[in-house]
């Protein structure tokens, strides 16, 4: 255990680190697959106890990541529509963008400054965002807000839960982990309950 605090410990401390950030949350805007809010939680978790990587730069890097993602995404939904490839044609993804082509036309910002906290859900908003052309530059905007308010949740997540394993990071990680997606799924319930229910495929994503 002693052996993976401290691969743990050294990794995190490597500049090449937040380029992984980076990566994961940019790809994560128009892949869900890939698990930035795990490595950005974990990550933070590790800043709690370590003191690396630094906790605001963490939350900078995760920003500018989902900020590109989501608006790659925008980009290809434009480009390609929303039938292109065949992940994309499952019931479950199709009865996603419908519910995204639906609420984009009625309250588009609060769907996006949401749909950045669900997975399968920023993918279909982003997607279905440009193959309706939705405004660009409004879209910017708003997804610029909900990549900084997203990373900012992640690594607070991170930091909280992750101070209080000092002499464990790998247990600060998994522990931080599992409290965001257990918040997540709470946050989940409480925007449906607000806002609507989403597709019932998607609310389980």
């Amino acid at each position: 255990m002693q052996a993976i605090n401290d691969f743990i410990l050294a990794a995190a401390g490597q500049p090449w680190v937040l380029f992984l950030v980076l990566a994961c949350c940019l790809i994560d805007g128009f892949f869900p697959p890939i698990p930035s809010e795990s490595v950005v939680v974990g990550l933070a978790a590790v800043s709690a106890t370590a003191g690396v990587p630094n906790a605001w730069l963490l939350i900078l890097v995760a920003a500018i990541g989902a900020f590109s993602g989501d608006n790659i995404a925008y980009l290809l939904g434009r480009r390609i529509g929303t039938r292109r490839w065949g992940w994309m044609r499952t019931q479950r993804m199709q009865g996603a963008f419908r519910w995204a082509s639906r609420e984009l036309g009625r309250r588009a910002a609060s769907l996006i400054l949401v749909a950045r906290f669900i997975p399968i859900g920023r993918v279909a908003v982003n997607l279905t965002a440009g193959a309706t052309h939705f405004r660009h530059g409004e879209f910017i905007a708003l997804t610029g807000l909900s990549a900084v308010l997203w990373a900012g949740y992640s690594v607070g997540i991170g930091v909280f839960f992750g101070q209080w394993f000092e002499h464990n990071h790998l247990l600060g990680a998994v522990i931080a982990i599992i409290a965001a997606v257990i918040l997540g799924v709470i946050v989940d319930r409480i925007i449906s309950k607000v806002r609507g229910p989403l597709p019932e495929d998607l609310d389980r994503a």
